[in-house]
């Protein structure tokens, strides 16, 4: 499902218009982003959890060449399914 199919899906699931539930999805993705950028959490309890994780700064190996290479620590968001969105996806 790509984001049109997405907006027009939760269009129907609402009885409303295309052009609310658009602005409806990029409100969840602005809010989900700028929380996330701030190092805080959205827990949507039965749906799941986005949370940041840090990844600690390390050494690799080039595998074509053997040199070695330094990868900066960075963040990446993370999401968390909960138990309701495991057993729906399983049943």
């Amino acid at each position: 499902m790509n984001k049109m199919e997405f907006v027009a899906a939760i269009a129907a699931s609402m009885s409303s218009t295309k052009s609310d539930a658009a602005k409806f999805v990029e409100a969840l993705i602005s809010v989900v982003k700028d929380t996330l950028r701030k190092g805080d959490e959205i827990r949507l309890i039965g749906f799941g959890a986005f949370k940041v994780k840090a990844v600690p700064a390390k050494e690799v190996r080039n595998p074509q060449t053997g040199q070695k290479i330094h990868v900066a620590a960075t963040k990446r968001p993370k999401f968390t399914p909960g138990k309701e969105l495991k057993e729906a996806v399983n049943s």
